[in-house]
């Protein structure tokens, strides 16, 4: 193991017991590029490589396929996911044990481009909705309200909104209060060289 990986192992650990730090937010708003800055930042991620980049995410997803059975009771990974980060879809959050803390960082991004990169998601598969834009944009407006609210709620989940957007415009202050909200040992240069503007694609307006 390398001097750098090494330093960023015992980094890591730094992150209180019992402590797993969770990616969240609508698909398509940012999830997968937060968990890159993460893991520069020393933080390692949870995530199996199952699902490769591709034409819609070229860095990769950063996805744990056993995420996606939360639901149905399969949680004993998240024992050896301590100190560590993962990406849970915003609908998955509240399966969450109790037994852990959960410093959380919700993506927030402009909702017209949400589903704008979520349509053309779908094109490339060649499938498409059958639910109108503005539909579905106030039922996802109605979900985010509504998981934000039981996030709060909750005595071991701590929140942090991160804005999509405007990260991506000025990084530096949204890389400073990451590093802040999980413990001031994170490396904030690795971080904000993650932060890639092309890739911002699917703009609104």
């Amino acid at each position: 193991m390398s001097f750098l990986r090494r330093l960023r192992k015992t980094e890591s650990e730094r992150l209180p017991p019992r402590t797993v730090v969770i990616v969240s937010g609508l698909p398509r708003s940012g999830t997968s590029m937060m968990m890159k800055m993460l893991e520069a930042g020393g933080i390692p991620p949870v995530s199996d490589g199952q699902r490769v980049a591709d034409a819609d995410n070229p860095e990769g997803y950063y996805e744990f396929e056993r995420v996606k059975q939360l639901d149905k009771g399969d949680r004993e990974w998240l024992d050896a996911a301590q100190g560590k980060t993962v990406k849970v879809i915003s609908a998955l959050v509240e399966y969450l044990p109790p037994d852990y803390e959960y410093p959380l960082i919700f993506m927030n991004r402009r909702m017209e481009e949400v589903l704008r990169s979520q349509r053309k998601m779908l094109e490339r598969r060649g499938e498409q909705s059958d639910i109108s834009d503005e539909k579905l944009a106030e039922l996802m407006a109605k979900h985010v309200a509504k998981v934000k609210a039981w996030i709060t709620a909750q005595p071991n989940f701590r929140l942090l909104e991160v804005d999509y957007n405007q990260m991506l415009r000025d990084p530096q202050p949204y890389v400073r209060r990451l590093n802040t909200f999980l413990g001031g040992f994170l490396d904030e240069m690795a971080m904000e060289a993650v932060v890639n503007p092309d890739l911002y694609r699917n703009r609104a307006g």
